[in-house]
């Protein structure tokens, strides 16, 4: 099979640059390269490690060299590596698109140096870290419609709907207090899906659950069991449709990795510096606009085998009649 159409996915990135210069083109730039440009709102040094430091989702970092004054933005450089080294950061130079000039050490933390006369080279390093990984069209829309169908059935009173699919790179931030993982393989992928969650907000939504009593919440256990079950309704669908039949795996030994959670910074990494396949699902009570969704964030980790040109389905009975190979009794 050859390389499979790509989604047009996105990812976000953090711009610290005070520039003049800088808001037109490179606005430009993120809204043509697949990137959603995002910026402090107190763009102080203080105020931007405080923002890293909650351990936000983002693909990258695109810095300028004097961010905040002559020289400062290396010196914030230095302190957003030591606190997010997973995050690559792209440097704006007023001189060469290069890192001639730096110390050893601040150079090994880009991963190029650009200037707003060549942003070629600045795309080129996005495509090498940040795009680095493409995923197929149906793959991506299929795993979001089986999802929605698992989500609608689990919840009944809830309109799901779902957000743009993004990529994460490198493997660690954490959303909520609380997340799910189950194994996922196939001849051409091999990997975990993750779902995650916020505890009280999934209590609120489950507080009008047609089959809950009026103002009973939920033990700790029942929340676990229900993002489990989720879980396993998405985990089965996938498996109908991807891990069967010829695309089963042989019973051979597989190595694994070590899975490590870092619940101080509310991190988890699975060994892999690829970029993940991000989704993001709203739950809100049905007729009620003003009430406070749910999101489920949903993320799979293909970090252990990943042959997207392998990609393929397992027949469905629809295919099988219109191929003739079934027909209706």
């Amino acid at each position: 099979m050859g390389r499979a159409e790509t989604m047009a996915l996105q990812s976000k990135i953090l711009v610290l640059d005070d520039g003049g210069a800088y808001r037109d083109s490179l606005s430009a730039f993120c809204r043509d390269n697949g990137l959603i440009g995002i910026r402090p709102q107190q763009p102080a040094a203080d105020s931007v490690m405080a923002i890293l430091g909650s351990n936000v989702d983002l693909g990258g970092i695109l810095l300028y060299e004097h961010h905040g004054g002559k020289g400062a933005g290396l010196a914030l450089g230095r302190r957003v590596h030591a606190l997010r080294p997973e995050l690559p950061i792209f440097l704006r130079r007023d001189g060469v698109p290069s890192l001639a000039g730096l110390g050893e050490d601040d150079a090994l933390m880009f991963c190029c140096a650009y200037t707003l006369a060549d942003l070629g080279v600045l795309k080129a390093s996005l495509a090498s870290s940040i795009f680095s990984r493409f995923y197929p069209n149906d793959l991506v829309r299929n795993i979001t419609d089986m999802s929605r169908q698992a989500l609608g059935q689990l919840f009944p009173h809830c309109d799901v709907d779902v957000q743009a699919p993004w990529l994460a790179v490198k493997d660690r931030t954490v959303y909520g207090e609380m997340f799910s993982l189950i194994a996922i393989e196939s001849n051409w992928c091999r990997g975990t899906m993750m779902l995650q969650a916020e505890v009280d907000a999934l209590q609120d939504l489950l507080a009008g659950h047609p089959a809950r009593p009026a103002g009973q919440p939920l033990a700790a256990d029942e929340l676990d069991g229900l993002l489990g079950e989720a879980t396993n309704l998405i985990w089965g669908s996938f498996k109908n449709r991807y891990a069967g039949g010829a695309n089963a795996v042989a019973g051979a030994f597989h190595a694994q990795v070590p899975i490590i959670v870092n619940q101080r910074r509310r991190a988890v990494s699975f060994g892999s510096d690829d970029p993940q396949l991000c989704l993001r699902y709203q739950l809100r009570p049905r007729g009620q606009a003003d009430a406070a969704p749910l999101w489920l964030v949903q993320r799979f980790v293909f970090n252990l085998c990943w042959a997207p040109d392998e990609f393929t389905e397992n027949p469905t009975v629809e295919s099988l009649v219109e191929a003739g190979e079934l027909e209706l009794f």
